[in-house]
């Protein structure tokens, strides 16, 4: 069983395959704000893992002159999102795909406009490095210039926590796979810096999170 996904809630019936995540309510309007102010507002977005797709859903519409294409790596997520998007009224968000940040190729998705955005919500911490690294290399070098790539989730600054709450996460996230864990912000911009991304723009936000937005060389 997932634990970032609501137990009770993930039940399926005749009528909806639909999942929900419990924090999607709590942050997605403070995460729209952000993204609204760092998108190029044209072109397509790429959402990596995008979960259950209740943030799509609930985006996607704020960018009618773009395209927002979902994509997991895990049939129940991909059934979920496609749910969330039939209810969503809006043409912008497109059928979800799988992808696999590490083992598939971005640069040959076929999408309907040029590459403008990357966004990964609650994604690297919950991951092997591997993952950020595999991430930032392809968003570099398939993006358009001035592309961007948006990033949410806890962080260490300077190698430290920024809140007790993150550092018992940190250790809970390492006790399930000590491959993940929250990321050094400094590491993961050194990371960009080095593929060819300008410093970043950071974002305080709710619950001790961070908005991170790259913007492509």
């Amino acid at each position: 069983m997932n634990p970032f996904f609501d137990p009770q809630a993930n039940s399926e019936d005749t009528v909806s395959k639909r999942l929900y995540a419990p924090a999607t309510a709590r942050n997605r309007d403070f995460i729209l704000d952000v993204l609204k102010a760092h998108h190029p507002g044209h072109g397509t977005l790429l959402e990596i893992a995008s979960g259950s797709g209740e943030h799509a859903a609930h985006m996607a519409h704020h960018f009618d002159g773009a395209h927002w294409q979902p994509s997991d790596i895990e049939p129940e997520k991909i059934n979920s999102i496609d749910a969330w998007r039939a209810d969503s009224g809006t043409d912008a968000l497109l059928p979800a795909i799988r992808f696999d940040a590490v083992a598939d190729d971005m640069a040959a998705l076929d999408f309907p406009a040029p590459l403008t955005a990357v966004m990964a919500v609650n994604l690297i911490h919950i991951a092997p490095w591997a993952v950020a690294e595999a991430l930032i290399a392809k968003a570099a070098s398939t993006l358009e210039t001035d592309g961007v790539v948006f990033l949410y989730g806890p962080y260490k600054r300077n190698g430290v926590h920024t809140s007790p709450s993150n550092e018992s996460f940190d250790q809970s996230l390492k006790s399930r796979d000590a491959r993940w864990g929250v990321r050094d912000l400094e590491a993961v911009t050194d990371l960009a810096c080095a593929a060819g991304f300008k410093e970043p723009t950071i974002v305080e936000m709710p619950a001790n999170n961070l908005s991170v937005i790259f913007r492509k060389n």
